[in-house]
């Protein structure tokens, strides 16, 4: 075999190998919850003054940790808040790029096995919350709502929605898209609540990291 043809193989497998290593690189990354997030808002779901409960080390090792679920794409995140900063229940901080009030950094993602009990107490109540304040954009889940297949409707995998729910939203929405919760509740009879049902579907979401069809979450 010629030297260039030599010089090829190894360098194609040179190349193979440095892929291999950034695959595993990130699978590891994505187990230690050290991958990027990308969420710029969070919301508090509980602050604990020495850290975790069950961590050995003496209190004055122990560090504030809040625990909270972002804005954009429901992460649960752990954070490390800045000095003489109490983040309050539901209040809303920001850990996007560059000066951050109240967060100093980003700890680490958590399941929702890793919540205390507090948190997953108040977590419905803040995805309520979240759904309830941008509505112009958990509204689109009625309006844009399409066929999985042809015997599962994106509709169906909403709490609470049944056929009948179903069909009368796909029938009401042919006269024009629903503007907001009031609007959807007022022209479907039956359907109460819509912040609710979706608040209910991110938490099932969450809580089943598995579910093969997530509308809301990564």
């Amino acid at each position: 075999m010629s030297e260039v043809f030599i010089r090829s193989i190894w360098g194609e497998l040179g190349m193979k190998g440095l892929e291999y290593e950034r695959r595993s690189r990130l699978e590891k990354e994505r187990a230690s919850g050290k991958v990027k997030m990308r969420e710029t808002y969070a919301r508090v779901l509980d602050y604990l003054p020495y850290g975790h409960p069950d961590d050995p080390r003496p209190v004055y090792q122990k560090k504030p940790l809040v625990q909270a679920v972002g804005e954009a794409k429901f992460v649960l995140i752990e954070l490390s808040p800045k000095k003489n900063k109490i983040p309050a229940l539901y209040e809303r901080v920001y850990i996007g790029e560059g000066e951050r009030e109240a967060i100093d950094h980003v700890i680490r993602r958590i399941r929702h096995k890793e919540l205390t009990p507090t948190a997953r107490l108040e977590l419905p109540y803040v995805l309520e919350m979240i759904v309830k304040e941008d509505e112009k954009r958990f509204i689109q889940a009625f309006n844009e709502a399409k066929p999985i297949t042809t015997r599962l409707h994106t509709l169906d995998l909403l709490p609470g929605i049944g056929k009948k729910l179903m069909w009368a939203v796909l029938e009401e929405r042919k006269k024009g898209s629903f503007a907001d919760f009031e609007e959807l509740t007022g022209r479907v009879k039956g359907l109460h609540h819509p912040e609710k049902i979706i608040a209910k579907r991110i938490e099932e979401e969450i809580v089943n990291e598995n579910t093969k069809y997530k509308l809301f979450t990564p």
